[in-house]
């Protein structure tokens, strides 16, 4: 799916958060949105999903303007991975997976035997079978993060959209999550707190700060010590170990 985001604007008051916002997000591309705290990473994956409607601009889907879909063809599509999780009722992990099957189903209509087996097959892919029968409020942080991705990957979406999902993950499942958001081959729409992250996973970023895009194109351009010290204010040297990674090492001031 290719996303293409026009001239978004978006105020609080009379606060701009989002200024004159371009993207295109090309097919089956990983792009990471990059910024510091109150940049407006997250107010921008919220109007790409409808959570927020912006004051101007456009948002399309293959061409299509976002706001001439129904919530539910937009569902169809695209699946959301957002940072916070808040349910009034418990339910089985099983259960929370089960809901991304939803925009798939007919009103009133029960799941099938397919529902059941993709519902599993997510649950394995992250590591997660075994807590199926788990009620989600018994689980730790990272543990719910990654039932929240299951559920996504449940809806079978053209776009991913990620609010900085590594948060509340160790080591090994941050790696692991990232491994199956590119494992996809769909469009991923991140925003990402970790450069390292960004820099290892990504195919493009594009980097926020005062509301507005400062620079955009491939992590190895984009991550320079010179950036990083005018957006994040920390200076940094860029690494490359014996496999060919680079990494961003943060220096003391």
């Amino acid at each position: 799916m290719n996303v293409k985001i026009e001239q978004l604007k978006l105020s609080f008051q009379d606060k701009i958060v989002l200024d004159n916002i371009a993207m295109h997000v090309q097919e089956n591309k990983c792009v990471g949105i990059i910024g510091p705290n109150g940049s407006g990473k997250s107010t921008l994956l919220k109007c790409i999903y409808r959570i927020l409607t912006p004051d101007s601009g456009k948002i399309c889907m293959n061409g299509i303007d976002v706001k001439t879909l129904s919530y539910r063809q937009v569902a169809q599509q695209l699946a959301v991975v957002a940072q916070h999780h808040h349910y009034n009722f418990d339910f089985l992990v099983k259960d929370i997976v089960m809901m991304g099957r939803v925009p798939h189903q007919k009103m009133m209509q029960k799941e099938t035997d397919k529902d059941y087996v993709l519902v599993d097959q997510v649950l394995e892919k992250i590591d997660m079978v075994e807590y199926k029968e788990r009620f989600f409020s018994t689980l730790s942080g990272g543990e719910q993060q990654r039932v929240i991705l299951a559920r996504a990957l449940a809806q079978e979406p053209k776009c991913l959209i990620l609010d900085e999902p590594t948060n509340h993950l160790d080591i090994k499942y941050q790696l692991q999550l990232m491994r199956i958001v590119k494992s996809l081959g769909i469009t991923v729409i991140s925003a990402i707190h970790d450069l390292n992250i960004a820099m290892n996973f990504c195919d493009e970023l594009y980097v926020l700060k005062d509301a507005k895009i400062i620079a955009s194109g491939a992590p190895e351009c984009i991550l320079t010590p010179q950036l990083i010290e005018e957006v994040y204010r920390v200076r940094s040297q860029i690494l490359e170990d014996s496999l060919g990674q680079k990494h961003i090492v943060f220096l003391q001031a």
